[in-house]
């Protein structure tokens, strides 16, 4: 059975290094990195709901969108700092 890395071009290899090289330059391993982009994600869904239902209804979730957008601001610049 062939090893993934051995066959590999040049250009592959550099796409399979991405996997590892920037979860590991913010000090996470690739499963960790993605469980923590997944968990942003669902996050800014759930902002995008909020500013929807807003535009709808301004009286509601009126400093949501913006109080949890500076909050996860915050958080990823205490990521890059820590």
């Amino acid at each position: 059975m062939s090893d993934i890395h051995t066959n590999a071009t040049p250009a592959s290899q550099g796409f399979l290094r991405s996997f590892k090289s920037h979860p590991a330059s913010v000090g996470e391993t690739y499963f960790g990195h993605m469980r923590f982009a997944l968990r942003f994600s669902a996050r800014l869904f759930a902002i995008a709901g909020a500013a929807l239902v807003h535009a709808i209804v301004p009286a509601w979730f009126e400093t949501t969108a913006s109080d949890q957008i500076k909050m996860m601001a915050d958080e990823m610049a205490a990521r890059k700092a820590g």
